[in-house]
């Protein structure tokens, strides 16, 4: 008997081995780094489904179909950020839920960043926390 993967478990895992691939892939590829008991076509249908939310982009090789992630670890990581908020009716509360669960240094370094006009610019990023 499989388990059932929870709301937007396969699409995240998805997106996580396209982040990790050496370069475009195909759906057998992220088949196999996934979970290879899925059947093709979930993994095809879950890519396509990516597509049309921009996350991913494909492209012909020679025969085959390849797919790429449209951006980094973090970005992907954002994009899974901005899903889940999307599905909340309360986005306020969960920002509000989230900032307060941040490290002193982390809440710091956001707000100086939106006070700055920095919070849209890639490139700074967030202090490493301190794990003593």
């Amino acid at each position: 008997m499989r388990v059932r993967r929870g709301q937007g478990e396969l699409k995240a895992s998805v997106l996580a081995a396209l982040g990790q691939a050496p370069g475009p892939a195909t759906a057998g590829w992220v088949r196999q780094h996934v979970d290879p008991a899925l059947a093709y076509t979930t993994v095809a249908t879950t890519l396509t489904r990516l597509e049309s939310a921009s996350a991913v982009v494909r492209c012909r090789l020679g025969a085959a179909v390849v797919w790429s992630a449209v951006t980094d670890g973090a970005g992907l990581a954002a994009w899974r950020m901005r899903r889940v908020l999307e599905g909340e009716s309360d986005r306020r509360a969960v920002l509000r839920s989230f900032v307060a669960r941040l490290s002193p240094d982390e809440e710091r370094w956001l707000r100086t960043r939106f006070t700055t006009g920095e919070a849209a610019r890639p490139g700074a990023g967030l202090p490493v926390p301190h794990r003593g």
